[in-house]
């Protein structure tokens, strides 16, 4: 495999771009040629001139056809598939758990696909990690959108006409967006609190200069892969309770807690709302995935009668386009140098990250959850 295709994004949210030309330069010297379909860098800034600068050539959609390697951020049209060559291989965000079907039809097509998600974290696959990369830029993004949305400024100041106070800021949910949300919220001179079921990040939360809410929910941890593991109901409850006094003192609240391949859990109730300040904003990040926020709308801002923002963007990372496309391209350039040696690119599926990632391979489904 050395043809490289990198596509045009056909979700209109959808601003990055796979690859970015410095990568391009990077692949060329791992033996690869790359195409371009035209226009595909432009919502992020980069040009197809800055492309052939690089060494790619600017081609149509059409290419697709003949490509053995297909790049993109999201995953491709169902009515797409059919045009990928048999034995090609494809990356990208395939969302595998609700996208059954693609998983199929890439299978049925004998295409090799790689999705991003399913990248183990390991300390070897951290630079191929797109959610933490993305996740990374989105708390950044959320506490910018929910400062750009609310009517007063984050720090405090000293000013002849009176004390400002801080904003108070409650983060909810210490990952990796949890944690770039506390960071980023700090830097803005905000009073930052925040929550997670896991004990162990309270350091984390602490180092940052947040203080850590500590709510009693009894046995609790994390996966394997570090992620929080998911509460029982009653658990939840307690949680709710215990939140439900930080909200309402709390002038923004960005929620973080996204569960891969299933249901976002339902952390903030209507009820929890409704007793916040009037003014106040709530974004939630785990919207596209059923919402942590009763009432948010994905890629809606709704406003409750009691005059709360809720801010339901789908898509945080595309805000800041050039910086996220760097990033996954960064991680797509990783992944493939990983499995390249000799100007060639092995599917090694005995390497853990191949092993965990590829989700079909020789005309099947390579794991029965997508099945």
């Amino acid at each position: 495999m050395k043809n490289l295709f990198v596509t045009s994004e056909s979700d209109p949210r959808e601003t990055r771009v796979a690859v970015i030309p410095s990568d391009v330069q990077k692949l060329a010297k791992l033996g690869w040629s790359v195409n371009v379909e035209s226009g595909a860098g432009a919502k992020s800034g980069f040009t197809d001139q800055a492309y052939k600068d690089a060494g790619a050539s600017i081609v149509s959609h059409e290419a697709v056809k003949e490509a053995d390697f297909i790049v993109s951020v999201r995953k491709p049209p169902l009515e797409e598939v059919s045009n990928f060559k048999s034995a090609s291989f494809h990356l990208s965000l395939l969302d595998p758990f609700n996208e059954k079907g693609l998983i199929k039809a890439l299978a049925e097509r004998g295409v090799y696909a790689v999705s991003f998600e399913m990248i183990p974290r390991s300390t070897i696959a951290q630079k191929m990690d797109v959610l933490s990369s993305q996740s990374n830029l989105g708390g950044y993004c959320a506490v910018i959108r929910a400062v750009s949305t609310i009517n007063r400024i984050a720090p405090m100041m000293m000013t002849p006409a009176g004390t400002i106070s801080p904003l108070k800021f409650f983060i909810v949910g210490v990952g990796v967006a949890g944690l770039q949300a506390i960071a980023t919220a700090k830097r803005l001179g905000g009073r930052v609190e925040a929550f997670d079921t896991r004990p162990v990040v309270e350091e984390q939360v602490k180092s940052l200069g947040a203080k850590f809410v500590k709510i009693d929910l009894g046995e609790t941890g994390q996966t394997a892969q570090g992620y929080a593991k998911e509460l029982t109901p009653e658990q939840i409850e307690l949680q709710r309770k215990g939140m439900a006094k930080v909200c309402a003192q709390s002038d923004i609240i960005i929620t973080t807690a996204k569960l891969f391949g299933r249901k976002a859990p339902r952390i903030i109730t209507g009820e929890m709302v409704a007793g916040m300040k009037a003014g106040s904003v709530i974004v939630d990040m785990a919207v596209e995935g059923g919402g942590n926020v009763e009432g948010s709308k994905p890629d809606e801002t709704v406003i409750t009668p009691n005059g709360v923002t809720i801010v339901g963007d789908t898509c945080l990372e595309a805000r800041v386009p050039a910086t996220a496309s760097q990033m996954y391209s960064s991680n797509v350039y990783n992944f493939i140098q990983h499995f390249t040696s000799d100007a060639q690119f092995t599917i090694n599926r005995e390497d853990p990250i191949m092993k965990s990632a590829l989700v079909c391979a020789d005309g099947k489904i390579t794991d029965e959850r997508f099945m």
